[in-house]
């Protein structure tokens, strides 16, 4: 059975993970992708293709993308290179303190440049990427022209 993990799951947007899939056949030709869709509905997504290692597994942090959103090994390109389904669109979190970036990581069998409804993955998982950590104050700064927020540690 296909496996995909993220450890940990949930983290800080600024902290490392570690990607995994397990399960596949050796030499396996898979499509890795990451989304997630943002505040204001708009789609992000990365993908890059592996060939999986002797034991059926992939790690972006040991094995070279061989195409797709980047190449080579980036342990965090599938979250580094989300590009936006519609151009211009840039990726901006507005409520840092209220709620995560849900990033959905899914890998496909093959090689996969677009991928649609009717495609299903082999694994799925997600992840959260936290903005500020557990405690954190936010205040609001507004001084003469200033504007601003101060967040405080708990």
């Amino acid at each position: 059975m296909v496996e995909v993990t993220v450890t940990p799951q949930s983290s800080l947007a600024d902290r490392p993970v570690q990607v995994q899939v397990r399960g596949l056949s050796p030499s396996q030709l898979v499509t890795l992708r990451a989304s997630l869709t943002d505040e204001h509905g708009e789609c992000f997504q990365a993908r890059a293709f592996f060939h999986a290692d002797g034991a059926g597994a992939v790690d972006p942090g040991r094995h070279a993308a061989l195409g797709g959103s980047y190449a080579g090994v980036w342990p965090m390109g599938l979250f580094w290179f989300l590009q936006p389904d519609t151009l211009f669109r840039r990726l901006v979190k507005r409520d840092v303190a209220g709620s995560p970036f849900l990033v959905r990581l899914e890998v496909f069998d093959g090689l996969r440049l677009v991928t649609g409804p009717q495609d299903q993955p082999l694994a799925s998982c997600e992840a959260e990427r936290w903005y500020v950590g557990p405690g954190v104050q936010r205040v609001p700064i507004r001084e003469g022209r200033v504007r601003g927020a101060l967040f405080l540690p708990p």
